[in-house]
């Protein structure tokens, strides 16, 4: 078991990763003061591989469960199921002390955030995550949120969680193409931020795509690590933050246009692509190194290709997105593998060309 701690003063939190944890929850619920009542929300398709065994393994330590569920999908994540779960919440007399544990991947952690952050103004929660995507990402920062139309974690807020429980047992369970999805935001951390990690990705990316549960947990150990150094230094996302949104602008135009049939990992790395491409016709990011991070995107199995959306959507939806500055789109640059620059002045003609496949 490897433990990345989130130090953020009197928010500081553990995340835990490492196998069999779900079994060992109890234990570390009650290490934080935890008794009594409880409640989990999850997805039905999570509930049948995790949720029994979750819950009879808390009543087991002496918690009494109650599970809460909604059906799988980004399209789950409204505010009307949020509605749905306070009525849940209520129903089986959740309090001000009764812990939230969210299990499942971004979507659950996402809306069981977003109604633990405002149910009688904020219950602790703990988040589960059962994917990749979700134990390497959204699990972690304490950004919570429901999509609002077409706009993706339009509605939101910034709370953290008391611990994080990575088990990387659930990671076997997923199909290769989900697994291959939270590779996206594996690589993303590497090219922001860290090197030797992206050096590290390129030399077992046949052993993690085989499952292979040590460099899995390493995957996860890592990028978590990185990811919880960036929002130490900006938990509120003022600033250094930013570089987490590394291929999101386009990635998450994207998804919105497609109407979300597009999954997150595949437009990030979409996403990706072009912010590489964009920063080597801008003279920042070597020919050489675009090449090295389409390598390796298309070595995890993921699409590297602008799909046929329509590239004035695209163009448009970018101008909805929550990194819109001032009117101005924000983009993350990359100026080596590691190193990265903000920049809020990428002329619309050459993102145009570049969603063209054009340079």
């Amino acid at each position: 078991m490897k433990q990345v701690n989130v130090a953020l003063g009197s928010k500081s939190y553990p995340v835990y990763i490492g196998s069999g944890l779900l079994a060992r929850a109890g234990s570390y619920l009650k290490e934080r003061g935890f008794n009594g009542r409880l409640v989990v929300i999850t997805d039905s398709t999570v509930k049948k591989l995790y949720g029994d065994m979750l819950g009879q393994a808390l009543e087991g330590d002496g918690f009494q469960v109650d599970i809460l569920e909604v059906p799988p999908g980004e399209e789950q994540k409204t505010l009307e199921n949020a509605g749905r779960l306070y009525r849940g919440l209520t129903a089986v007399h959740a309090e001000r002390a009764t812990p939230v544990l969210a299990l499942g991947g971004g979507v659950i952690g996402d809306l069981a955030g977003f109604v633990a952050a405002t149910y009688q103004r904020g219950v602790p929660l703990v988040q589960m995550p059962t994917t990749l995507l979700a134990q390497v990402d959204s699990s972690v920062g304490g950004k919570v949120a429901v999509d609002h139309g077409q706009l993706k974690n339009m509605i939101g807020a910034f709370y953290q969680p008391e611990m994080v429980i990575a088990d990387t047992n659930t990671l076997l369970s997923l199909p290769e193409e989900e697994l291959v999805n939270g590779l996206a935001e594996v690589i993303k951390s590497a090219a922001i931020r860290d090197g030797s990690f992206f050096s590290f990705l390129e030399e077992n990316m046949e052993k993690i795509k085989s499952f292979d549960v040590n460099s899995l947990e390493e995957v996860v150990f890592q990028t978590v690590g990185i990811k919880a150094g960036v929002v130490v230094e900006d938990e509120l996302d003022m600033g250094l933050r930013h570089i987490l949104n590394y291929g999101h602008t386009i990635g998450h135009a994207v998804e919105s246009v497609s109407d979300f049939r597009v999954k997150h990992g595949n437009a990030v790395a979409i996403g990706m692509v072009a912010a590489a491409r964009l920063s080597h016709r801008l003279g920042l990011l070597d020919g050489d190194e675009v090449k090295r991070l389409r390598q390796l995107i298309t070595r995890a199995g993921l699409p590297v290709e602008v799909p046929g959306l329509g590239i004035e959507k695209i163009m448009q939806a970018m101008k909805h997105d929550k990194k819109v500055r001032e009117g101005r789109v924000e983009f993350v640059l990359l100026k080596s593998i590691g190193d990265t620059v903000v920049a809020d002045d990428v002329s619309p003609s050459l993102i145009r060309e570049v969603l063209a496949g054009n340079g």
